[in-house]
């Protein structure tokens, strides 16, 4: 699906005044912070901290061009990545443990952020991706003004994990322009035991839904470059082909079959995750394979190219 380049929603919240509405009503939401599922109810204007350990300020761990995002975000130029330290959702074997578990990062202010912003712009970067940005919601929406008067115009992407308040979602209405989740949990008890969220499966759901409900299926520019839409990450872990079969069925059934999916292989054994057999090993290239097979069973065919690659040797006498 492809389109005319457009102007991002978000600048027109800005000249409208709405933009700075959002801020106020998200402000609200850290006041008693229920920025996220979690509901700590602390003060995090005052810099209390709950289940995330972030208070005021932002925690950015890294800012920087990312080649290695999926091909309609990375173009020539790359996606303009910031990495935000500490999660609202833990999981034990993350592959940035050092960043969400351990919190490697500096605070920075609305300025400082929104300068990341315009720097990655000028480095030729298509978008600028917000890595774990659950937790941060509100300290985006206060950057972003300062970031429009320095001519931030290219789209703004919610890179996140899935668990995501429905009420914080829909501030973003019209400011985000692509949200890029990863459904990671179909069983409340593989989330609890994995990242202490039982609700996570439910969650994921309504979030998922109302990602979609407010950008739709990918829309590509003539350069095969994302302009809007949401595109869905599922991260295949070993011994889980059942959850993994769950998600596939539930995103085509009920979100829609022309979701834009990156069903990722890289899974490997990092932070804690030699202490949960299975993911204790690494993913095996049949339980990969078995996914792409239960993708085009469910009649998803819109994956990212770097998975068709895969497919391909994966049909054949490589694997």
């Amino acid at each position: 699906m492809t389109d005319n380049p457009q102007k991002s929603s978000y600048l027109r919240l800005y000249e409208s005044g709405e933009l700075a509405g959002r801020i106020e009503e998200g402000r609200l939401l850290l006041e008693s912070c229920r920025v996220c599922p979690r509901r700590c109810g602390v003060n995090r204007l005052l810099d209390e901290t709950g289940y995330c350990r972030t208070g005021r300020r932002a925690p950015v761990a890294s800012f920087a061009p990312h080649f290695g995002e999926e091909s309609p975000l990375v173009g020539e130029g790359g996606s303009g990545t910031i990495f935000f330290a500490n999660c609202n959702l833990g999981c034990v074997f993350c592959q940035n443990y050092e960043i969400s578990h351990l919190g490697e990062g500096e605070e920075v202010e609305p300025a400082e952020l929104a300068a990341m912003m315009i720097s990655l712009q000028g480095r030729g970067c298509h978008n600028i991706n917000f890595v774990t940005p659950s937790h941060l919601a509100v300290q985006i929406l206060e950057a972003l003004p300062i970031a429009i008067e320095g001519g931030l115009k290219i789209p703004l992407v919610y890179n996140c994990g899935g668990y995501d308040s429905i009420e914080t979602l829909r501030l973003l209405t019209g400011i985000i322009d692509i949200y890029m989740p990863d459904f990671k949990f179909w069983n409340g008890e593989s989330a609890r035991r994995l990242a202490g969220a039982p609700d996570y499966p439910a969650v994921a759901r309504a979030a998922l839904r109302e990602m979609h409900r407010q950008v739709g299926d990918l829309l590509l520019d003539g350069r095969g470059l994302v302009r809007r839409g949401l595109l869905l990450r599922h991260l295949v872990m070993p011994g889980n082909p059942g959850e993994t079969e769950a998600i596939l069925r539930f995103v085509a059934g009920e979100i829609s079959s022309h979701t834009y999916l990156n069903i990722m292989d890289q899974y490997h054994p990092c932070g804690r995750a030699l202490e949960f057999p299975p993911l204790d090993r690494g993913l095996a290239a049949d339980e990969y394979r078995r996914a792409l097979e239960m993708a085009d069973k469910f009649g998803l065919h819109r994956l990212d190219r770097r998975d068709w690659r895969k497919l391909m040797r994966c049909l054949g006498l490589d694997c």
